[in-house]
């Protein structure tokens, strides 16, 4: 088999795209795709989708397949962790300072008191294709959108290749050796075939006083954990995203008894 290999920057992140069984025109393809995904789906242009979803918040909207299939992800993500991975945070970002990508810095000047976000359910309601978005809320897709993507993919990409979005990502098929793709996890290579894989932490954006990009919904505010990174082995990439991020919310004390019964593998640090 001949590997065919593709590099990319794209939401906020490096893209990697791989096949054994693809030519450079799918992967480039595939590429397009990621990136008018993006434009469609981040909350850092007000002319995207789900800005325009944002700002309509109060009324029932109409949205596209996908962003009506992300949403419902979102949902499920919200009662697969607990109610830790939840999507609807968005003024809890920006009261910190997370206002605009993270290569153009935050704006935080001081600190905002700790103040529980309303369960998800009680912001979101999904209907077919339309939404809607209690007032006084926003949406940010993060890490399930990379997710979400990487999964969807990998099967654009042929049956054989993998997709990794920026740490999030799914491996379809054994492989260009017939063993299963190589990826590395928590310091060494495991063979991944027809596996997603995901890595959560708290050191990539960070800023001031102890500030990062990960909020703990009962808090409003950063997540306190003495995890740094945790990578997930799981059945789809966005279901090792979820896991991940649940595990490090909650900190190394409960993170493995609740990934025990749902991932195939973890690593914390």
């Amino acid at each position: 088999m001949t590997l065919k290999t593709l590099v990319f920057e794209s939401l906020g992140s490096t893209c990697e795209l791989l096949s054994a069984d693809a030519d450079e025109a799918r992967l480039a393809q595939g590429a397009t795709w990621v990136h008018e995904m993006h434009q469609r789906l981040t909350r850092f242009e007000p002319a995207s989708e789900l800005s325009r979803f944002n700002s309509r918040a109060g009324q029932w909207s109409a949205v596209s397949p996908e962003l009506a299939a992300l949403l419902r992800e979102a949902l499920a993500a919200y009662d697969r962790s607990g109610g830790l991975v939840h999507a609807g945070v968005l003024t809890r970002m920006l009261a910190i300072g997370y206002t605009r990508t993270f290569s153009e810095g935050p704006t935080i000047m001081s600190r905002p008191s700790a103040a529980a976000v309303p369960p998800l359910p009680e912001m979101l309601e999904v209907r077919g294709g339309t939404a809607r978005l209690k007032p006084g809320h926003g949406i940010d897709l993060g890490g399930i959108a990379k997710g979400w993507l990487a999964d969807r993919l990998a099967l654009r990409l042929g049956k054989n290749a993998l997709a990794n979005l920026g740490g999030d990502l799914f491996a379809r098929g054994v492989g260009p050796e017939g063993d299963g793709w190589p990826v590395g996890f928590g310091g060494k290579t495991v063979l991944l075939v027809d596996s997603g894989a995901a890595t959560s932490g708290v050191s990539r954006r960070r800023w001031g006083d102890g500030l990062h990009h990960l909020i703990d919904p009962r808090t409003g505010l950063p997540a306190v954990t003495d995890i740094n990174e945790v990578s997930v082995i799981a059945a789809t990439a966005t279901d090792a995203e979820v896991l991940a991020k649940t595990a490090l919310i909650l900190g190394s004390s409960r993170a493995s008894e609740f990934l025990q019964s749902k991932a195939t593998g973890w690593w914390l640090s």
